[in-house]
C-alpha cells in the first residue's frame, strides 16, 4: 500500500509539469500585451516597451518558462503583474473561499444525492423513484446561472430571507485567520457571524451542488439496483434482517465504489468550475481571481491558479483511489 502510494505521488509530477508547459504555451498565445493593459490605452510606445522589459516579457518564452519552473521548485509562485504583490500571499484567500463553497456544496450534493439514489433503488418504479430521477435529469440540464438568478429573485428579492451576494456582513467584517469563514467564526466564538456566513453560503452552495447532486443520485440508484439483485442480499433479507440494515449496511457498502469515483471527479470539477456561481453571487473565489487575471493578461497568476487547481484535482483522485481499499477490502494495491 505504501509503495503504491509513493509511486502514484511520483507519477503525478510529470503530469503537473506537462500541464504547466501546455498552459504556459496557451497563455502566451493569447493576443495582447500585459504592459499595454496595465498602463492603459493612452500609454506611449516607449513606456509600454520599458514596462515590458521590466516585467521580463521581452525574453523568449522558453526562458520565461524555465525561470517560472525554477521559482516554482523553490515554492515561489511568482509576482502578479497587476498588483506587483507575491501570488503566494494573494491567492490563498481566494482559494479558501472557493474551498469553503465547494465543501459545503459537496456535503449537500452527497447527502441528498446518495440518499435519493438509495431510496429510489429501494422503492424502484415507485412514484418517488420517477420523481427523483426526473428531478435529477432537470438538475443535470439546468444552467447554473439561471438557477442562481432564480434563487436570488425568489429567496432574496421576493422573500427577503437570504442575502444575494458576498460572504459576510460588510458592516461587521470577520477577522480572517484561515480565510475559511465558517471555521474562523467558530475559532473566535462569534456564533452570530457564523449564522451570517451560513446564510451567505446557502444560495451559492445549493446552486453549485445541483449538477453533482443529480449525477450522484443517478449513479447511486444504478449501482444500488445492481447490488440489490445479488444473492447475498436476497439471503440477508431471507434471514429476516431489517430492510434498512440490508440497504445501508450491506448494499451501500458494495455499491459505493463507483459513487466514490463520481464524488471525487465532481469535487475536482467544482473547484475549477465555480466561476459562474462566484460571478452571480459575488463570491470572491479562485474562479473570479483567475477571470480578472485573464482580463489583465496576468500570466503568473493564471499559471499559478491553474497549477494549484490541477494539483488539487489529481490529489483528490489519488485520495479516492486509496479510499477504495478501506471501503472494499477485496481491493489490494501490491505494486
Amino acid at each position: 500500500m505504501l509503495t503504491y502510494t509513493v509511486r502514484r505521488v511520483f507519477s503525478l509530477i510529470p503530469v503537473l509539469i506537462g500541464m504547466t508547459l501546455v498552459v504556459f504555451a496557451i497563455i502566451h498565445a493569447i493576443p495582447g500585451n500585459p504592459a499595454q493593459v496595465i498602463l492603459g490605452q493612452r500609454a506611449t510606445a516607449e513606456s509600454i516597451a520599458n514596462l515590458t522589459k521590466e516585467l521580463g516579457l521581452d525574453r523568449p518564452w522558453y526562458i520565461q518558462y524555465f525561470d517560472y519552473i525554477k521559482s516554482l521548485l523553490q515554492g515561489d509562485l511568482g509576482i502578479s503583474l497587476q498588483t506587483r504583490g507575491p501570488i503566494n500571499e494573494e491567492i490563498w484567500p481566494y482559494l479558501a473561499a472557493t474551498a469553503e463553497l465547494t465543501i459545503v456544496a459537496m456535503v449537500i450534493a452527497i447527502t441528498v444525492g446518495v440518499n435519493a439514489g438509495i431510496i429510489s433503488a429501494w422503492f424502484s418504479k415507485s412514484w418517488f423513484d420517477y420523481v427523483a430521477m426526473v428531478l435529477a435529469l432537470i438538475g443535470v440540464s439546468m444552467p447554473i446561472f439561471w438557477l442562481g438568478l432564480m434563487e436570488q429573485w425568489g429567496f432574496s428579492i421576493e422573500l427577503g430571507w437570504l442575502p444575494t451576494t458576498g460572504r459576510e456582513n460588510v458592516r461587521d467584517p470577520i477577522s480572517a485567520i484561515t480565510n475559511i469563514y465558517l471555521l474562523d467564526t467558530l475559532i473566535q466564538g462569534r456564533f452570530d457571524q457564523f449564522g451570517t456566513v451560513l446564510k451567505h453560503l446557502i444560495l451559492p452552495s445549493f446552486a453549485l451542488a445541483t449538477i453533482p447532486m443529480a449525477i450522484i443520485a443517478r449513479m447511486t440508484r444504478a449501482t444500488m439496483l445492481e447490488v440489490m439483485k445479488s444473492d447475498y442480499i436476497r439471503t440477508a433479507r431471507a434471514k429476516g434482517l431489517r430492510m434498512f440494515w440490508v440497504v445501508y449496511k450491506h448494499s451501500l457498502k458494495n455499491a459505493i465504489i463507483p459513487v466514490l469515483t463520481v464524488i471525487g471527479l465532481q469535487t475536482g470539477l467544482l473547484l475549477g468550475g465555480a466561476i459562474l456561481t462566484e460571478t452571480i453571487f459575488g463570491w470572491p473565489g479562485i474562479g473570479r481571481y483567475l477571470y480578472d487575471a485573464i482580463g489583465y493578461r496576468d500570466y503568473p497568476v493564471i499559471q499559478s491558479g491553474i497549477l494549484i487547481i490541477a494539483a488539487i484535482f489529481v490529489f483528490i483522485n489519488l485520495v479516492v483511489d486509496l479510499l477504495y481499499v478501506f471501503v472494499d477490502p477485496r481491493i489490494k494495491y501490491t505494486k
